[in-house]
């Protein structure tokens, strides 16, 4: 089990996130507000803070939640290594894992401050098949 750090959004595509109080996510949309919110497979988000510390201690950069465009920073919990299929508790949702990782596009604003992106192989994305809150401190862990 592990806890959420921080939910974020952008009203734009390929721009690093804000984080904010509370996400609000509905079913066969995403999370309200967010750019990448559509029903389609890539609703949200999710990067482990594990992840964005090995990036941190490459680049000797200090990276702030959102900074790789996560809707939702984690701790405790391997996402990268969770099967497609897979469902998570979060908050008062519900999310299924649909795909690990994704193709960088060459305009990304994250690769051109940071340099290097661990979204295209450790971030995950999942839809929403319960909606509700998410807020930082909520838990998330993987159910049957």
């Amino acid at each position: 089990m592990g806890k959420i750090l921080a939910v974020n959004i952008s009203k734009e595509k390929g721009k690093i996130k804000l984080p904010i109080d509370q996400i609000e996510l509905k079913v066969n949309h995403g999370i309200v507000g967010d750019a990448h919110a559509g029903n389609w497979h890539r609703q949200v988000s999710l990067l482990a803070d594990e992840s964005v510390e090995k990036m941190r201690q490459a680049s000797g950069i200090n990276l702030d939640a959102g900074v790789f465009a996560e809707n939702i920073l984690t701790q405790g919990i391997d996402l990268k290594n969770l099967p497609i299929g897979s469902r998570l508790k979060v908050g008062e949702t519900v999310l299924e894992v649909t795909q690990i990782g994704k193709k960088c596009h060459n305009d990304c604003e994250i690769k051109r401050k940071v340099g290097n992106c661990v979204m295209p192989t450790e971030g995950i994305f999942a839809i929403v098949i319960e909606e509700g809150l998410i807020r930082p401190g909520d838990r998330i862990e993987k159910i049957d």
